[in-house]
């Protein structure tokens, strides 16, 4: 290999085993958390909890035990164990989740011109000094938000200690295996007081990819 065509090739090779080496490491997802209540004063964190359910999720009880198994390793990490009895519980737990496009993030690429503010069965531009009509336009996977919600109350007063939300933004469709790390992101400030809303990291860890 000539010294020329090293030079070209070592910065190159250098930059894949980089990019490998990222991909091998441990992810992380960076969502945004708004969480509200307040811990009563002298109450120690966590307890024993049972989840509660509205009527429209009792009637999708399959749905429900995935998302409510997602949150467990959360709420154990906060303090919180489940019990089978109710009459035994401190609190209850009510989860959730809502998916949605973010249309004002959905574009549409023309292969020719790059990104655009581009519409189905619109071919660009006409003019403009572009030559014309380009009828090349291809859609950009669609920007989804994941966000889990979970409301943690008294399981005799009723009164609402801690509401919390995280929300993820992620180009291509919605992937349920995140949730127990969103579940982390919305807990990972339980029981103080944080601006809202804020920015939470979390790792998954290798074995989670």
């Amino acid at each position: 290999m000539s010294g020329l065509t090293t030079h070209i090739w070592k910065p190159l090779l250098c930059a894949a085993v980089v990019l490998l080496t990222a991909c091998a490491g441990p992810r992380v997802i960076t969502s945004q958390v708004s969480s509200s209540g307040t811990w009563p004063e002298g109450r120690k964190p966590g307890g024993h909890y049972v989840f509660e359910r509205l009527p429209s999720q009792q009637t999708k009880a399959e749905v429900q035990d995935k998302l409510e198994a997602a949150a467990q390793p959360a709420l154990a990490a906060a303090g919180f164990e489940p019990v089978a009895d109710p009459e035994k519980a401190d609190v209850s737990v009510q989860v959730g989740v809502r998916v949605q496009i973010d249309q004002q993030r959905a574009y549409y690429r023309d292969p020719f011109w790059g990104p655009g503010p581009w519409r189905p069965g619109l071919g660009g531009w006409w003019g403009g000094g572009r030559g014309g009509l380009s009828m090349s336009l291809t859609m950009e996977p669609p920007w989804v938000v994941m966000t889990v919600d979970l409301l943690i109350s008294d399981r005799r007063s009723k009164q609402t200690l801690y509401e919390t939300h995280a929300r993820y933004d992620r180009q291509g469709v919605a992937d349920d295996r995140l949730y127990p790390w969103l579940f982390e992101a919305a807990l990972k400030d339980f029981p103080h007081q944080a601006v809202s809303p804020r920015a939470v990291t979390v790792t998954i860890p290798d074995d989670n990819h």
